[in-house]
């Protein structure tokens, strides 16, 4: 407990130590302007500020990420609310109640229930995270190389969770990100893979382009073939901001609930905001009085689809920082942002590097607060960025990817992974195949791998180091049960019936 008080008290001294709070602020604004246009979203906006992050330390870097992280998850409301173009998927659930409100002469009473709902949800959710954390380092030092070997699998077969559409697709997707981490020298060994005589290649593809490249080149593709501003129609702001607060406040029981679902759903590796928000927005239907009212401007839609998005954010952090499994896009890419500052997953961010992971958990709790009064008070004047003419904002975001790209480590086979995996990304997303299928298999295939040659060393070459410990054989009991559960459960009901 003296640890974590130490931890806790050293990290609040280096948030509010000059330029820490600087980069918050920064963050949540263009996480908020990624959020509110369309086709941008967090995993975009982060993806490309992510290789502009190097010239900062590791905390400055990570609270920059976390911040436009948050502030994306709210601002994917605005559009939402204003022109029904969700900016986020994470958003989409908030298009159902905030648009008939705007509809009706009350944005700005919807944008201020929106903001409110995200602040106190995120708030809420990432106190929770803190508080629980002493036992979160406990389990989390529970685990060695074979649990995480067995981790990383886990993860892998939660792409037949996550996939929409055809499962055999997602598979295609994950199997192909896992053989383009293949490429280089092999991990623990001298062994060259792929690399055709290439010094270039040698390093292996770096998963950060990969990501510029599906997440930002991608849509951009996509927004290329739009002509005219992102939202085309005009837009008028009207409604009252202090009742959007007091409507938000006095329905505890959904903002509390709706959060508390991000946060479990946000927890689930392969899940995150874009799940959370419907399942919230359909509890809180299911659960309420009046059903009919909701998808006509009612508030208590808009409440469970926002706390939910920004409860999620908690959630996806305990995956992401204690196993290294990002719980979607954007936490994949801020998991490329702790590596690409020398920052590993796993029980060192909970022991030695415990002031760091307590500093960006007191930046999202900050950031929860400005975004309350940004929200509350400035956000109509963000309006307006949702009808920037696509002509600006593509190439733009184009010529940043290739600038960030070419930035990671001064190689032209970064640049020429941006374009490729952003065509391909584009291919893919026009022929439902899973893109956060392919990004599993580039994150978690490398540590899959490193981990199981890891362990195989260490007993020997036996495969019974993975089930010799309770934790680890509960492991594989849970990844057979996500593999085998879709195929077992209905004869069994059958059965039962």
């Amino acid at each position: 407990m003296a640890a974590t008080i130490a931890a806790l008290t050293e990290a609040a001294g280096t948030l509010f130590s000059w330029p820490t709070p600087l980069w918050v602020a920064v963050g949540l604004i263009l996480g908020m302007i990624a959020g509110a246009l369309p086709g941008v979203g967090s995993s975009l906006g982060m993806a490309i500020v992510l290789p502009l992050t190097l010239p900062l330390g590791p905390i400055n870097a990570l609270v920059l990420l976390v911040s436009m992280y948050s502030g994306a998850m709210y601002g994917g409301s605005i559009a939402a609310i204003l022109v029904n173009v969700p900016g986020t998927g994470a958003a989409a659930a908030t298009t159902f109640d905030g648009y008939p409100m705007s509809k009706q002469g009350r944005a700005i009473e919807a944008l201020s229930i929106s903001a409110t709902s995200s602040a106190l949800g995120g708030f809420l959710t990432v106190l929770t995270l803190i508080a629980i954390s002493p036992i979160l380092i406990e389990a989390v030092l529970l685990f060695g190389t074979p649990e995480y070997f067995l981790m990383a699998v886990l993860g892998l077969s939660m792409i037949g969770v996550v996939a929409q559409g055809s499962v055999v697709k997602a598979i295609i997707a994950g199997a192909f990100g896992m053989l383009l981490t293949t490429i280089g020298i092999a991990p623990n060994s001298p062994e060259l893979r792929y690399t055709f005589g290439s010094l270039a290649l040698y390093d292996g593809i770096d998963f950060i382009a990969a990501l510029i490249g599906m997440f930002a080149i991608a849509e951009m593709i996509k927004l290329s073939a739009q002509t005219g501003g992102i939202a085309e129609s005009d837009i008028d702001l009207d409604g009252s901001v202090f009742a959007g607060i007091k409507t938000a406040i006095s329905r505890p029981v959904t903002l509390i609930k709706s959060s508390f679902i991000g946060m479990f759903i946000g927890a689930v590796p392969g899940s995150g905001a874009t799940v959370s928000n419907f399942i919230s927005y359909g509890e809180a239907m299911r659960s309420s009085d009046n059903p009919e009212a909701f998808g006509n401007g009612e508030p208590d839609g808009v409440i469970a689809s926002e706390a939910s998005n920004n409860g999620t954010i908690g959630g996806s952090l305990i995956p992401t920082i204690s196993f290294g499994i990002p719980g979607s896009g954007s936490t994949a890419v801020l998991l490329g942002g702790l590596l690409m500052h020398g920052l590993r997953p796993g029980p060192q961010l909970f022991d030695a590097e415990l002031a760091t992971t307590y500093t960006f958990m007191l930046a999202l709790l900050a950031g929860n607060v400005f975004i309350l009064f940004v929200g509350v008070f400035i956000v109509t004047r963000l309006g307006h960025l949702t009808q920037v003419d696509t002509k600006y904002i593509v190439p733009t975001i184009v010529v940043l990817s290739m600038i960030g790209g070419y930035t990671l480590r001064t190689n032209w086979v970064d640049v020429a992974t941006v374009v490729f995996l952003g065509l391909f990304g584009y291919l893919m997303v026009k022929y439902n195949y899973s893109v956060i299928a392919f990004v599993l298999g580039v994150v978690l295939g490398p540590i899959a791998e490193e981990n199981l040659i890891r362990s195989l060393q260490l007993s020997g070459g036996s495969y019974d180091i993975f089930v010799t410990k309770p934790l680890s054989l509960l492991i594989v009991i849970a990844i057979l049960v996500i593999l085998f559960g879709p195929v077992v459960k209905p004869r069994l009901e059958r059965l039962i019936s």
